[in-house]
């Protein structure tokens, strides 16, 4: 989700910035999913947080790569974007996306999925706004079959418009699918949030990366996977 200025970025803006986070700093970074280049244009001086590409979302790109759950001809949506990576490789890998974020990250949205996503797929991969717990009459209660967000959890103040818009967005058969750092203890607290609305397990954990994938599901019985 888009950061409201750079004092809510994860990492600090400094030009002088350690090699760790340098690629954060690059104005664009290149990455290889589903028999593809995807080239992917960032602006963290511009955006911060939302216009670059964070570890999370390429792991749990692979996850999907790897046939962590079957994407062809399914209805997902990616929630805060931001760069569009994650959304752009379900496209490719036979979904159809609706890829949000917040408006002031639309430009840069649009910008690397109409590079990366070819024109005979390109329905396949919709822009749209969304504010958490603000644009909900604009998307169908339960119209969706996966929703994606990767490195979403970290503002604790956006924590309970984020799990009324997962509330909305679910039907009883809905699969979320989070991929995220515990950096902090709030981070650990949303999961507990995210306990009392949904069944939430543990599916998948990069050891290099840190990064852990959630998978979460309504609390309802007798449900296939």
């Amino acid at each position: 989700m888009l950061g409201c200025c750079k004092k809510m970025a994860l990492v600090p803006y400094d030009d002088s910035a350690l090699w760790g986070t340098q690629k954060l700093h690059q104005s664009s970074s290149v990455y290889n999913f589903a028999n593809r280049t995807i080239q992917i244009k960032q602006d963290w001086k511009q955006l911060g947080v939302a216009a670059v590409v964070w570890d999370a979302a390429v792991v749990l790109c692979t996850f999907l790569e790897m046939g962590g759950i079957d994407l062809q001809g399914r209805l997902v949506i990616e929630l805060g974007a931001g760069t569009g990576l994650l959304g752009i490789v379900a496209a490719l890998l036979g979904a159809h996306v609706t890829i949000t974020d917040r408006k002031a990250a639309l430009a840069l949205l649009e910008s690397n999925v109409g590079a990366n996503v070819p024109t005979d797929l390109r329905t396949k991969a919709v822009v749209k706004e969304l504010t958490w717990g603000q644009d909900l009459a604009s998307f169908a209660p339960g119209g969706y079959d996966v929703i994606l967000g990767a490195d979403i959890v970290y503002l604790e103040e956006t924590f309970g418009a984020l799990l009324q818009t997962l509330d909305h967005l679910c039907s009883d058969q809905t699969v979320i699918l989070l991929s995220c750092r515990l950096r902090y203890e709030r981070d650990q607290n949303f999961l507990k949030m995210l306990k009392g609305l949904f069944a939430v397990h543990e599916v998948f954990y990069d050891s290099n990366h840190d990064v852990h994938i959630f998978k979460a599901q309504r609390n309802v019985r007798n449900r296939d996977l």
